[in-house]
């Protein structure tokens, strides 16, 4: 049997602001007509009074639900905690909020947000209950599919083996991968953190970065590397693009601002940029001993002649003291006649020798990377290294300018000082460590050689760059080329090269490269 619906006739008049009283009927009909659904139970939850959007959300019209528990709309599945937590509230007199599922009275099932106050008389006892709720499965379900794709795509994100950082304009990271944070790890160390691999980023790719902060202007395939010493070098390939995003703040509703991030993707290409260096240093092996084998002509040539140069020169000043002496009797002379012939033929032999010297090609300039031609050094000679029990330690600027110069002349310049160290360590029975650096000082690239040989006497830090001078013993076959040659390569790169006499642990060979101020 179903119950009047309760009136509000009583419902206290509340003034407006200028005095006047609403009427109850106006009450009546703001709950009649209110959007959201409007419930008064007793209380043990018989419902008393339901508006127009109560019958909209649950299918039931007023007179099939008036009498009849709000336990109607229950589907059984919310946990009884919530309805626990519910009467626990509402016995402290308290409203409770929550979500609940319900059933409609067509079986399906909606969330219903729900607010539940306790009406109170004036000695302060409940005598209803006052139940608000909407239904927010839409807004649930679009919370959740969000959700979902959020959780998918930062599953796709973390599981991609391409580090990927988004950064704002002040460079902060607001978001990253694994992948970025192991990266950063590996080429900046434990303690540096993400910040101090995006600066380094920031330093490489300068002009990419200021197009891409003002002009939103993308790039892709953008390569750098970073020479770690020991370790292989690392590749990366970078792609960035510019994120434009509307503000959160209240005061930008009506007027949305824009803010721009900035989204980096960086891709490990180490091992293909290693393969394709194995490659190329197979054939730089076959190229390097073959310039070795023109370098040792040339240097047997050139002693050939420096020695050679000798008797002749003597056979010339004695032939003149002689001719000097006979005067007029000279022409007769069979010792004087003997004399010209063996000048002569020591000068066409000094000339034949000449003329038999490998031409060295002359080669165009090009930037050079200072880090690679050492690296390529090192793994070069590798075999030698390990044969004589070398360490080697390798601490490379991480950034080093471009140097124009002849790739093959610098290669060979480096060559020639490595394995000047290795011959000078062979002679050390005691530790053998060799330490080569590389960095900027004063627009200039300074690159040290340091073995733990002998050393070189101070007195002799300038002689030894003379052609055909030599330190080592002569049954070890030293011609006294190397640096010479060395000096050579440098001086035409408008470079500097000297022995460090303050180094007493060994031998320290300094070489200083101007770049230029663009690269």
């Amino acid at each position: 049997m179903t119950q009047a619906k309760p009136s509000l006739s009583n419902t206290p008049q509340s003034p407006h602001a200028e005095g006047v009283e609403l009427l109850p009927e106006v009450f009546r009909q703001t709950v009649e007509h209110a959007p959201i659904a409007i419930s008064i139970t007793d209380l043990k939850a018989n419902i008393l009074y339901a508006n127009r959007a109560f019958s909209s959300i649950t299918g039931y019209s007023c007179e099939e639900v008036i009498g009849k528990n709000e336990s109607m709309l229950s589907n059984g599945t919310t946990p009884r905690l919530v309805y626990q937590a519910l009467w626990g509230r509402l016995a402290q007199k308290k409203p409770w909020s929550g979500v609940l599922i319900n059933r409609r009275k067509d079986d399906s099932l909606y969330l219903a947000e729900l607010t539940v106050a306790p009406v109170l008389d004036e000695q302060g006892e409940a005598i209803y209950y006052l139940g608000m709720h909407r239904d927010t499965s839409e807004l649930h379900e679009l919370e959740q599919r969000v959700n979902n794709q959020r959780l998918m795509i930062e599953a796709v994100v973390n599981a991609a083996p391409a580090a990927v950082v988004v950064l704002n304009r002040q460079d902060r990271v607001m978001l990253s991968n694994p992948s970025f944070c192991r990266l950063a790890r590996e080429l900046m160390g434990e303690d540096a953190g993400s910040e101090a691999l995006v600066a380094l980023l920031r330093e490489n790719l300068a002009s990419h970065f200021e197009a891409l902060e003002q002009q939103g202007k993308a790039f892709s395939g953008k390569e750098i590397s970073f020479d770690l010493g020991g370790r292989s070098p690392r590749w990366l390939s970078c792609h960035g693009v510019a994120i434009h995003v509307e503000g959160e703040q209240p005061d930008v509703f009506f007027a949305p601002g824009e803010e721009r991030y900035l989204l980096l993707t960086l891709n490990d290409i180490s091992e293909l940029r290693q393969r394709q260096q194995d490659s190329r240093m197979n054939t730089l092996k076959a190229l390097m001993a073959e310039e070795e084998l023109l370098d040792g002509m040339r240097e047997t040539f050139n002693g050939a002649i420096h020695r050679l140069q000798g008797p002749v020169n003597l056979i010339s000043a004695a032939m003149r003291m002689l001719e000097r002496r006979l005067g007029d009797k000279a022409e007769n002379d069979p010792v004087l006649s003997a004399m010209r012939e063996a000048s002569q033929a020591g000068m066409e032999a000094l000339e034949s020798l000449s003329g038999s010297i490998p031409v060295r090609m002359e080669e165009a300039k090009m930037p050079v990377n200072i880090n690679q031609l050492i690296r390529e050094v090192v793994t070069l000679c590798t075999d030698q290294l390990l044969a004589q029990g070398i360490v080697v330690d390798w601490k490379p600027a991480m950034r080093l300018p471009w140097v124009m110069g002849a790739e093959s002349g610098l290669r060979a310049m480096i060559k020639h000082l490595v394995d000047n160290a290795i011959e000078a360590m062979s002679q050390n029975p005691g530790r053998r460590e060799l330490f080569i650096s590389t960095r900027v000082e004063h627009q200039v690239v300074r690159m040290e050689i340091t073995d733990s040989g002998p050393g070189i006497p101070p007195e002799l830090t300038l002689k030894v760059f003379e052609p055909f001078f030599s330190t080592k013993p002569p049954h070890r076959g030293g011609r006294g080329m190397g640096l010479p040659m060395v000096q050579e390569i440098v001086n035409k790169h408008a470079g500097m090269v000297h022995v460090d006499n303050s180094y007493r642990d060994g031998c320290r060979v300094v070489v200083e490269l101007p770049f230029s101020a663009s690269s």
